[in-house]
């Protein structure tokens, strides 16, 4: 059964981080320069939350605030159930399902140590079928 750490190993632990006091145009910026969904919000290497796409159109388009006047930190998600690198991808998939989520953050002795996406959930579940059928067509032959 494939865990967060296997998904960690894949694609690696780093995550983009920004202050909660970074306006919301300078993080879609830095994620559209980068080509990601999502920037961790901390302070002083704590985490406070997830800022996404998501969090952008509903709390600040539909509500007619300023991309440039509006902070990370005021329309920043931050209760994100919590997983850990020994927690299993159907765990994940279970909670990302559950709660409508796209993004869980692994914690690790109160420290962020990555994000989960729903797509890195979805790669994972696919590898797995792939080594399933591998592994059934190899004994099949054998």
């Amino acid at each position: 059964m494939r865990k967060v750490a296997d998904i960690l190993r894949r694609k690696g632990s780093n995550v983009t981080t920004v202050p909660p006091s970074t306006s919301v145009i300078d993080a879609l910026h830095m994620m559209a320069d980068q080509n990601i969904g999502s920037v961790v919000v901390a302070e002083n290497e704590k985490f406070l939350g997830i800022m996404t796409e998501r969090d952008y159109s509903r709390k600040v388009i539909l509500n007619g605030r300023s991309s440039t006047d509006t902070t990370v930190g005021e329309i920043m998600t931050a209760d994100f159930p919590p997983i850990h690198k020994h927690d299993t991808v159907e765990h994940c998939m279970e909670l990302l399902s559950q709660q409508n989520l796209r993004y869980l953050p692994v914690m690790e002795g109160g420290n962020l140590v990555g994000i989960v996406s729903i797509n890195d959930v979805v790669k994972e579940t696919i590898l797995t079928q792939q080594e399933t059928i591998s592994h059934l067509q190899n004994y099949i032959h054998s």
